[in-house]
């Protein structure tokens, strides 16, 4: 696997908007090769007789079936509510002009 040069890195991270001083760069390379190695070994693990997953054990469904039932009127709704306006709640503004 070819190795990820300081200019690499340096292009990464200024396609990523992120400034990085010379130190950086010579330190990240290295990581990011290191990063690569791991990755390519894993992929190296899975053959082709084996089924991609997305978690290691079976899972069900434990949701409860979507059944539609009667909700609130919208008077039982509004009825605890401190202010109401226009069959709404009527809460402050949080933006615009302060009162």
């Amino acid at each position: 696997m070819p190795e990820i040069t300081r200019d690499e890195v340096a292009h990464l991270a200024d396609l990523a908007r992120i400034d990085l001083d010379d130190a950086e760069l010579d330190h990240l390379a290295p990581q990011l090769n290191v990063i690569l190695e791991a990755v390519a070994s894993i992929q190296g693990v899975a053959g082709d007789d084996v089924a991609a997953t997305s978690h290691p054990i079976p899972m069900t469904n434990v949701f409860r079936e979507d059944v539609v039932e009667p909700g609130l009127t919208p008077a039982e709704a509004l009825s605890g509510a401190p202010e109401v306006e226009d069959q709404r709640f009527s809460v402050p503004r949080i933006l615009g002009e302060e009162q």
